[in-house]
C-alpha cells in the first residue's frame, strides 16, 4: 500500500502485534505440555464466541500460534493464547501452533498482559488485576536502571506509562486496582454492574469483614449508595462498629418514603354546599380557598 506521497506504508501484521519476531518460527507443540499462566486474570468463558472459535478451529485449524515460554521438565507457560488453546482442546486437537521464547517473569507478565488488554467487553475485574500485575513488573524492571533505560528512555512513572499505553489517566489505573483488595463476592457484582465502580472504589479501604456486611447488606437490599458508603466510613474513622450499628447507618441514610395522600368528597356531599350550577373549577376554587384561610387561623 501507498500513501499520497508514494511511499510505502507497513501494515502491523499479526505476529507484530503479538511481539514475535521474524525469525521465530511456530511449532506444533502438545497441549498437555502447555499450562496456564499463573494468576490468569483474563476469563475463559464457554459462552457463544467461544463456541463460534471452536466451529472456527474444526473448520480451519489455529490459524494464529499461542505464544509460550519453556518452564521446567520439558513443559511450557502460555503466555498469549488461553482461548486458542480452550477451543483447540474443545475440538478435539492434541498439538497447538506455539511460538516458543524465553522470558522472564516480569516480561512474560507484560507481555501476556499486553496481548489480551486491549480486548473487547473486558470486565472491571480483568482489567483491576492485568493493571496491577503489569505494573508490578514495570516497577521492578524500572529499578533495573540500564534495562530500564533502553526500554523506554523516560523519566515518567510506571504507572503514567502504564496509561499512556492503554489510553486511560494515571488516577483510573489506580481506581482499577483499588478493585483487587474488594472480596471475591463485591468483585462479582462489580463485573455483573450491580454495584457501581465509583462505590466499589470506595468500599475497597473498607476491611474485608466489614465489605463482607456490606455484600450481605446489598444481597438482602438490592443496593447500596454512595451516601450511605461515606456515612459508614465517616463513622469507622473514629470508632469500631458492629454489624447492627453498620446497618443502623445505611437505614439512617435513606430518606422515608411520604405517602401519597388522596381524599375523595363524593358528589352528595359537594351539592350539600354548592349550588348545583357551580362547576367543578369553581367548587375546587372555593374549597382551596377555604383551606388558605384555615392554613393561616392555624400557624397565626
Amino acid at each position: 500500500m501507498k500513501n499520497r506521497s508514494g511511499e510505502k506504508v507497513k501494515l502491523t501484521s499479526i505476529d507484530e502485534m503479538l511481539g514475535v519476531l521474524n525469525e521465530e518460527s511456530a511449532m506444533e507443540i502438545e497441549i498437555s505440555r502447555i499450562h496456564s499462566f499463573k494468576d490468569h486474570p483474563f476469563k475463559v468463558l464457554d459462552d457463544g464466541k467461544m463456541q463460534d472459535l471452536v466451529d472456527s478451529v474444526k473448520e480451519n485449524g489455529v490459524l494464529t500460534p499461542v505464544l509460550i515460554r519453556p518452564t521446567a521438565n520439558d513443559q511450557y507457560e502460555m503466555i498469549s493464547g488461553h482461548r486458542r488453546m480452550h477451543a483447540a482442546a474443545i475440538a478435539g486437537l492434541t498439538t497447538i501452533p506455539a511460538i516458543i521464547r524465553e522470558l522472564s517473569d516480569d516480561e512474560a507478565v507484560i507481555a501476556m498482559v499486553d496481548a489480551n488488554i486491549q480486548r473487547e467487553e473486558l470486565l472491571p475485574s480483568e482489567k483491576a488485576f492485568a493493571f496491577k500485575m503489569k505494573l508490578n513488573a514495570m516497577k521492578r524492571q524500572a529499578g533495573r536502571p540500564t534495562k530500564n533505560a533502553s526500554q523506554n528512555g523516560t523519566n515518567k512513572r510506571s504507572d503514567e506509562l502504564l496509561a499512556s499505553e492503554v489510553g486511560i489517566s494515571r488516577n483510573q489505573i489506580q481506581r482499577y486496582i483499588r478493585l483487587t483488595e474488594l472480596i471475591p463476592e463485591m468483585l462479582e457484582l462489580v463485573d455483573k454492574k450491580k454495584l457501581q465502580f465509583t462505590v466499589a472504589v470506595d468500599i475497597s479501604y473498607l476491611d474485608r469483614e466489614i465489605q463482607k456486611w456490606i455484600y450481605e447488606y446489598i444481597r438482602d437490599n438490592g443496593f447500596i449508595k454512595p451516601g450511605q458508603i461515606s456515612a459508614l466510613r465517616k463513622h469507622l474513622e473514629t470508632e469500631t462498629i458492629s454489624q447492627n450499628f453498620m446497618i443502623s447507618i445505611f437505614n439512617n441514610c435513606i430518606a422515608p418514603k411520604t405517602k401519597n395522600r388522596k381524599v375523595t368528597i363524593s358528589e352528595k356531599k359537594l351539592t350539600k354546599y354548592f349550588p348545583l350550577e357551580y362547576s367543578e373549577e369553581q367548587m375546587e376554587r372555593i374549597i382551596v380557598s377555604l383551606l388558605e384561610k384555615w392554613k393561616t387561623e392555624q400557624e397565626g
